[in-house]
């Protein structure tokens, strides 16, 4: 299975390169500055499962596109989806499958639109990584699980080959016959951690030692509703998963998206926040935690604007 890896940045890098090392067919597309930087280092990943060096990884940027793939593995920030599609494009025939592992469900429609339903698998990761200053990947926690499967639930043979390819790649790999109900589950989660550390730009243990548990746990259900009124209603275990991993004292866990806000960067605040409270009927207007954390995230990006003439991506 020849397999596309678009990014190769902390999750495309980390998933992309376990599978390069167990000896997959796997090709790295990037930006030429990412292209640089791999030429120059190779591929690290810094891990506490195994640290990994890849000194010469395939690597194609959009330009030089040739052929299409088997597999085409999404990893790029929502607010790249389309500047990604468009370098990807040459790379997708009637064959190929996207198995995208995107935050939220704005980027399933938009590539279903692009690419077609036959395209189409559903996917999500958790694990925990960054860039250092000198691209090296490191993997912060012992968590690294890659989701995947059909959005109708079936096995299907070219689902069966996917997870043949995934397996014993030194990550867990799983196969979910019910994908799409787990993607909205992990956006309720990332949208309530998101949320909370953003606001009060602090880990989920820092929350809970301000006496503000229960902030958490409203915005948790919060998210929880909104899901419940588009089909997909987080299981109670699912939910009790949820809030005790945001509700645990001494917990040094927090979104990734504080990390963006805090070295100045752009954040999914819109995909992911954004995108959950229209979903709800956000037109109301009503005071909501959720609220509060959009408006949070836009002003910061509209300072962020301000200040360093950057400009918002869609």
């Amino acid at each position: 299975m020849r397999i596309l890896v678009v990014g190769a940045g902390a999750v495309g890098g980390y998933f992309g390169g376990r599978l390069s090392a167990a000896g997959r067919d796997v090709t790295f597309l990037v930006r030429p500055r990412r292209k640089a930087q791999l030429d120059k280092t190779g591929l690290i990943i810094r891990s506490g499962c195994g640290n990994l060096e890849l000194p010469k990884p395939a690597i194609l940027v959009p330009d030089g596109m040739r052929g299409s793939f088997d597999l085409v593995i999404m990893t790029c920030k929502a607010y790249d989806l389309e500047r990604a599609s468009d370098a990807v494009a040459p790379a997708v025939d009637a064959n190929t499958m996207i198995l995208p592992l995107l935050n939220g469900m704005r980027h399933v429609e938009y590539l279903t639109s692009r690419f077609g339903p036959a395209a189409m698998l559903g996917g999500f990761c958790i694990t925990s990584t960054t860039l250092d200053e000198n691209g090296l990947i490191l993997h912060l926690n012992d968590i690294h699980q890659l989701t995947f499967g059909e959005p109708d639930g079936t096995v299907s043979v070219r689902i069966a080959a996917v997870a043949a390819a995934l397996s014993g790649a030194g990550f867990e790999a799983r196969l979910s016959r019910s994908i799409v109900q787990e993607m909205w589950e992990k956006w309720v989660f990332i949208a309530a951690t998101a949320g909370m550390s953003c606001l009060m730009r602090a880990a989920m243990g820092d929350i809970v030692a301000a006496e503000a548990a229960d902030l958490t746990e409203a915005m948790l259900d919060e998210c929880c509703g909104i899901a419940a009124t588009q089909g997909f209603p987080p299981s109670e275990a699912a939910k009790q998963r949820m809030l005790n991993t945001l509700t645990a004292p001494g917990s040094t866990f927090a979104a990734s998206m504080m990390r963006d806000m805090e070295r100045g960067g752009q954040t999914e605040g819109e995909h992911i926040i954004g995108d959950l409270l229209r979903r709800g009927g956000a037109a109301d207007r009503r005071l909501s935690l959720l609220r509060i954390a959009a408006a949070h995230l836009k002003a910061y990006q509209s300072r962020r604007r301000r200040e360093y003439g950057v400009a918002q991506a869609a």
